[in-house]
């Protein structure tokens, strides 16, 4: 800011990592920054807390794959060393061990998919059914994450496209399928296929490492955000957990000027969206500012998902062949995973019994379950994939029911999912679910999403300097050549075929 001159006044609202990788750059450039949170601390789901006993929790456990370059630099930036070295994982069904991963990048580097293909391990699944799978590159070489990309494939479910590029019924249930139940966290019939591509592109075609992943020893809340939220305040951002927004004042220019949470307003030359879907329509229902716009009533037709986080402790160490695991087939539309904690956790590495996290999602079937019920259930399934479970006895438990947790993206979600620029002059969105050309996924996406609502603000109102955002890796040549190829083809197509061409 120029010496003498006011502050430019930014409110963002939610404190993930969208809220605060917006927060972080804004208050670096000098401008007066505000971040309400809704819940009891900045981090959202994602955080992590201690449970009466003081033992640590969170909702859920998230990887961070190889990919996700602009996470790992502000890692770097803040000095903090959060993550576990490279880890290999495994896939379970109720027949036992299915697959097992290396780490990709210790093996030689082989033309993508080739990579992928040779180096996972697979138990049971015929080499057959694994070649089923080639026409389907087709389909991950067409999307492109383009708008014309998105429009073409939203509205299919994963199911038929799997079905109608020729995958076989075997190779769908054991092994997209499971990919899709923990990676988009519902079944197939209620995926969109873009968004499935959109997945699939990062594990399957774009470079062999990007299977790869780290994950927090701890909780994300104590071993990333509080670090994180210190630098920011020391940069001058004020953070306010307990703070839920009801709605914007809009002037008569199409300018926000005030974020309202109940009796308070924030002043504000521009605002920052950072919440998840479920959050956002929550604060659009009690909005008459937001709802007076089609674009923010339209977000009802989007949809999350319910997730069940459990942590168990064991009266005895039990061994377990991989740290993190996914598991399919125990319940048709439910994907789960489980972790051993003694081995990604620095607090739990010298426990005298195992800690075991297990997620489930698409869970809500489970969410009514007894405290009991539930943890009977992930005794038993722990069992089925590991048998040391069975002799075990819980001596500890924590359960805790997420319902509409995370986004879900349904057949036909594209067209409400909202831009970064909003109708308002001075509005800007962020999250997972947000329309992005970046290309990444999942927290990545959060991440740089919010790193680039930060660069409109600057953009709009004209101070600072906006922050470089590292592009996902480019594709390897001979990807290059087919999407160029195919987007030659399908230009030509267009030129000569009539109107019922797919676009």
């Amino acid at each position: 800011m120029t010496e003498g001159s006011q502050q430019k006044r930014v409110v963002v609202v939610g404190a993930g990592w969208a809220g605060l990788g917006a927060t972080y750059h804004l208050a670096k450039q000098g401008y007066d920054v505000t971040l309400l949170e809704a819940g009891p601390y900045p981090g959202g789901l994602v955080a992590g807390w201690q449970t009466t006993g003081g033992k640590s929790v969170e909702a859920g456990i998230h990887g961070f794959w190889y990919p996700y370059r602009n996470i790992f630099a502000l890692i770097n930036e803040l000095n903090i060393h959060p993550f576990t070295t490279w880890t290999r994982s495994a896939q379970y069904s109720p027949a036992g061990l299915e697959v097992e991963s290396p780490i990709f990048q210790d093996l030689p580097r082989l033309p993508t998919p080739l990579g992928t293909f040779i180096y996972t391990q697979f138990q049971r699944l015929p080499l057959i059914d694994r070649l089923s799978a080639l026409p389907l590159l087709y389909a991950v070489v067409d999307f492109d994450n383009s708008d014309a990309a998105w429009r073409r494939y939203d509205s299919v479910t994963a199911r038929e496209l799997f079905k109608d590029f020729g995958v076989s019924a075997r190779l769908y249930k054991e092994a997209f399928e499971p990919m899709l139940l923990v990676g988009l966290f519902a079944p197939g019939e209620q995926c969109s296929a873009a968004a499935t591509l959109g997945m699939l592109y990062f594990f399957i075609l774009a470079h062999q490492a990007d299977f790869d992943v780290v994950w927090c020893r701890g909780t994300v809340g104590e071993k990333i955000f509080r670090p994180w939220v210190e630098r920011i305040e020391k940069a001058g951002a004020k953070v306010l957990p307990k703070h839920r927004v009801t709605d914007l004042i809009i002037d008569s220019n199409n300018q926000a000027t005030g974020v309202v949470c109940g009796n308070e307003v924030f002043d504000a030359d521009a605002v920052i969206f950072a919440v998840g879907i479920t959050g956002m329509k929550k604060i659009v229902s009690s909005s008459p500012s937001l709802q007076s716009r089609a674009e923010f009533r339209n977000l009802h037709n989007l949809g999350a998902i319910d997730v069940l986080a459990t942590r168990l402790w064991f009266d005895r160490k039990i061994d377990i062949p991989r740290p993190s695991n996914a598991c399919f087939g125990f319940d048709n539309t439910t994907g789960w995973t489980f972790f051993d904690l003694n081995a990604l956790h620095d607090e739990y590495k010298n426990e005298l019994g195992t800690v075991i996290e297990a997620d489930f999602y698409h869970a809500n079937q489970f969410l009514n379950w007894s405290d009991a019920e539930i943890v009977a259930t992930v005794q038993n399934y722990l069992t089925t994939c590991v048998p040391g479970f069975a002799q075990a006895k819980v001596i500890d438990s924590s359960v805790i029911r997420l319902p509409q947790a995370v986004t879900h993206f349904a057949p036909g979600s594209y067209p409400y999912m909202l831009p970064a620029k909003t109708s308002f002059d001075n509005v800007f969105m962020s999250g997972d679910w947000i329309v992005n050309r970046h290309g990444s996924w999942s927290q990545e996406k959060a991440y740089v999403t919010g790193l680039e609502a930060a660069n409109l603000v600057v953009s709009h109102l004209g101070e600072g300097t906006p922050v470089e955002i590292l592009p996902v890796e480019a594709d390897e040549t001979h990807i290059q050549v087919a999407r160029s190829l195919n987007q030659t083809v399908r230009k030509l197509g267009k030129s000569i075929l009539p109107n019922f061409w797919l676009p």
